[in-house]
């Protein structure tokens, strides 16, 4: 199969449009053209795809509504555009969506809940709930209280985080450019279209440049790195013309557009190293022979009946190691319960944490996909 097929049929998108695009380059939103990729969209999730939105264009908005030509260096101004341009921008996700009968919701985000383990966990499993009921979320920086130290920096980077977050299969940045090209196509007619490449190619770095809207944060240097942030994971980012004749219809069809960069590694491996690069023990779970077994073998999640013993203090979203009976490293895992809750479930089958704590954060202790073996 080749690269653009496996892209078209990946099940799970993360699509981030720029406020170039959303904004008609800061006229304000450009109604007309949203209702368009949001058909597009709703195609796509009427197929079975799952999708989440990225969207820029809040500060952009906010501008255009109060009238400034351009955009602000103050953070505080910079925070009260967003403020302001928040309103129209998630007012018009929703009534396009409702018009194709899906339910958005709105999904704000800094940079603390992405490094934060237990706001992590807590927003991944928000996100994937809400996929789970066929709902589209549109997640934004919530650029009205970040802090300076604490912004993504641009969407393209907060785009390729929440494609980590959720185990995405493609990213697509949509841009005002139609892809990535070999030398500066607005200086350079003869400049080439970069079809494919791999996200560890140094090319990258010589082709990319910064951007000119002065709307936006990012430009092509932000999509690389976007791009090679995804790849961690395993997920593959395509780089498209935001303004391409029913831009995504074509990409689920195969066609040829824009920049296809590849991460080299398959997904559940890449997954798998990028936690391992972020795991700091916490404490430890000792486990049965039958759960060793489980792990070892099925690449099954932890449940709490495999569990016999608790050391160490730790709360949810923080990472465990998980021991034989003999001490013997077994696995490394985000938890999902903290260690009082896991002393008062363990032994016991997953149906019983409801009634034992009186919630149910998650069936798993350790999710599979939170989880790597030593």
């Amino acid at each position: 199969m080749s690269s653009r097929a496996a892209a078209a049929r990946a099940r799970r998108w993360v699509v981030k449009i720029g406020s170039s695009l959303l904004t008609a380059d800061g006229k304000g939103l450009d109604l007309a053209t949203l209702a368009v990729w949001v058909d597009q969209m709703a195609d796509r999730v009427g197929q079975g795809g799952e999708l989440l939105i990225v969207s820029s264009g809040a500060v952009a908005e906010g501008m255009s509504r109060m009238g400034w030509s351009k955009r602000p260096k103050s953070l505080h101004e910079l925070q009260a555009a967003a403020a302001i341009g928040q309103m129209g921008l998630v007012r018009a996700w929703e009534s396009c969506f409702q018009q194709r009968g899906l339910h958005t919701a709105q999904v704000l985000l800094t940079h603390d809940d992405l490094t934060d383990r237990r706001r992590y966990l807590n927003a991944r499993s928000t996100l994937l709930t809400l996929l789970g009921l066929g709902v589209v979320p549109v997640i934004n920086e919530n650029d009205a209280v970040a802090n300076e130290e604490l912004r993504f920096g641009d969407n393209d980077t907060l785009a390729a985080l929440v494609a980590n977050l959720v185990d995405a299969d493609l990213l697509i940045l949509m841009t005002d450019q139609s892809g990535l090209f070999d030398s500066d196509p607005r200086s350079n007619p003869g400049a080439r279209l970069i079809g494919e490449a791999r996200a560890d190619d140094p090319l990258l770095d010589e082709v990319a440049g910064d951007s000119v809207s002065g709307l936006g944060r990012g430009g092509m240097v932000t999509k690389v790195r976007a791009a090679r942030l995804a790849a961690r994971s395993g997920t593959a980012t395509l780089i498209a013309g935001g303004r391409e004749p029913a831009v995504l219809t074509r990409v689920a069809a195969a066609e040829s557009l824009g920049t296809l960069i590849l991460p080299g590694q398959e997904p559940e491996a890449a997954r798998k190293r990028w936690l391992a690069g972020h795991l700091q023990v916490r404490g430890r779970l000792v486990l049965d022979a039958g759960a060793v077994r489980v792990l070892r073998e099925s690449g099954k999640s932890l449940l709490p009946v495999g569990v016999g013993a608790v050391e160490g203090d730790f709360s949810r979203g923080e990472v465990v190691s998980c021991i034989d009976e003999n001490g013997r490293e077994v696995a490394r895992g985000l938890v999902n319960y903290s260690s009082d809750e896991t002393r008062r479930i363990l032994r016991l089958p997953s149906y019983r944490i409801g009634e034992v704590l009186g919630y149910v954060d998650e069936e798993e202790l350790i999710h599979r996909d939170n989880l790597v073996l030593a």
